[in-house]
């Protein structure tokens, strides 16, 4: 093997171990424990439907009961007016 297919080798094989590190890395946080949490969600930032809308970011007011949003499991009992159900 010459020098150039070493490097181009080398180089490589330093692009799949920084990847494998990233994507690694990427699956620790999405697998970190989450949970809806109702009633904190500004007008438009919601995550999901409603029982009133179909989709995300239709909440009409501020703190409406039945819009939630997403945030890390135990973090939705901190939150002023934030509720795990649905009002």
């Amino acid at each position: 093997m010459n020098k150039v297919n070493k490097l181009a080798l080398a180089s490589a094989m330093t692009g799949l171990i920084a990847l494998a590190g990233s994507v690694a890395s990427t699956s620790a946080v999405a697998g970190e424990a989450k949970e809806k949490c109702y009633g904190v969600a500004k007008a438009g930032k919601n995550d999901c439907a409603t029982k009133t809308s179909s989709c995300s970011g239709t909440s009409k007011v501020d703190g409406q009961k039945d819009a939630f949003i997403t945030v890390p499991k135990g973090m939705c009992d901190r939150l002023q007016g934030g509720s795990t159900e649905s009002a």
